[in-house]
């Protein structure tokens, strides 16, 4: 059995309902929205934030989930796919998930209009049902993750992020939507418990950002992982293992390493250099130390909770996280 699948196993009931009202949520009087909804929802990826909210909602309350618990799991993946069709579009990309991204098809304009209804439909989910605690989890969650994106690219045109600044850059732009998803799961059945919720946000974070420095990492691996090797050099990305590197060599190699990002990313060779001078320069060994310390805080806020199938599940989740190949 497939590690996702055995992930899923203590909640396949719920993940099986959720599928149909998370279609449900999307629906509109507009021939054309429907048509452009029914396409993603058959092209979903691994459904890992759905997952993340269901075994919170389940190991923190012994079992069970409520209705609550299925409209944060939806609103949660509405916002999720507005903000992947926008960021196909902001990246002018063609292919998401192996498909052909929505802009692809029907171009911009209506991938970005796409992209405001499934906020918004995300949003009047929880007004229509009074659920301002979860609106509260999800509304912080993106407005970090446009000040992480945005910090990303002032960053950028400068090279001048430290490691602390990465890790804040990181934590908004992708543990904060994970940290989303377990709080949400947690307030969902558990909503006067705001120990319980803020532990499990804490869990969601840690896991986020091990996730985000193990991507991190498969920019210098060869593996067929969907992305190709370098890429985030050649987009000028700051990552962990490069910072790590720039902040641990001599000046004149500091000086080599920020002319080849700035002025040599598209040149195959150069970029290939740059791989092998972070490989020697201990980058990859340091990010994947930093990564398994934060998986190691995540799983140490797990055994505070009781032994259940949920709480396994996650331990999966969480070792899956950084044992992934792509």
């Amino acid at each position: 059995m497939k590690i996702t699948e055995q992930i899923k196993q203590p909640i396949s009931q719920e993940m099986e309902l959720f599928e149909k009202k998370f279609y449900d949520s999307m629906s509109s009087k507009v021939a054309l929205l429907n048509r452009i909804t029914y396409y993603i929802v058959n092209r979903k990826g691994k459904q890992m934030r759905p997952m993340f909210v269901f075994l919170t909602a389940k190991m923190v309350s012994g079992g069970t989930v409520n209705e609550r618990t299925y409209r944060g799991a939806s609103v949660i993946e509405l916002i999720h796919t507005a903000t992947l069709v926008h960021d196909d579009v902001v990246d002018d990309s063609n292919r998401r998930r192996g498909f052909f991204s929505i802009n692809a098809l029907w171009k911009n304009k209506i991938a970005v209009l796409v992209g405001d209804f499934l906020l918004s439909k995300g949003l009047l989910l929880s007004i229509d049902n009074d659920d301002f605690d979860l609106l509260k989890i999800i509304s912080i969650a993106v407005r970090e993750m446009s000040e992480g994106e945005l910090l990303q690219i002032e960053k950028a045109r400068r090279l001048d992020i430290t490691e602390d600044i990465y890790y804040e850059i990181i934590r908004q732009k992708t543990a904060t939507l994970i940290a989303a998803c377990c709080s949400l799961g947690a307030c969902s059945v558990v909503p006067e418990n705001h120990e319980i919720v803020e532990r499990m946000r804490k869990f969601g974070e840690l896991i986020g950002m091990a996730f985000q420095i193990k991507d991190d990492l498969f920019d210098y691996t060869d593996e067929a992982i969907g992305k190709p090797t370098g890429i985030d050099i050649k987009e000028q990305k700051m990552t962990l293992p490069l910072i790590y590197t720039l902040n641990n060599c001599t000046s004149t190699e500091k000086s080599w390493l920020i002319n080849s990002i700035k002025n040599h990313n598209k040149d195959r060779k150069r970029v290939k250099e740059v791989i092998a001078f972070v490989k020697q320069n201990n980058g990859l060994g340091y990010a994947e130390q930093k990564m398994v310390q934060f998986q190691q805080e995540a799983l140490t806020i797990l055994n505070l909770f009781p032994d259940s199938p949920y709480k396994e599940a996650l331990i999966l989740m969480v070792n899956y996280v950084i044992e992934r190949k792509k």
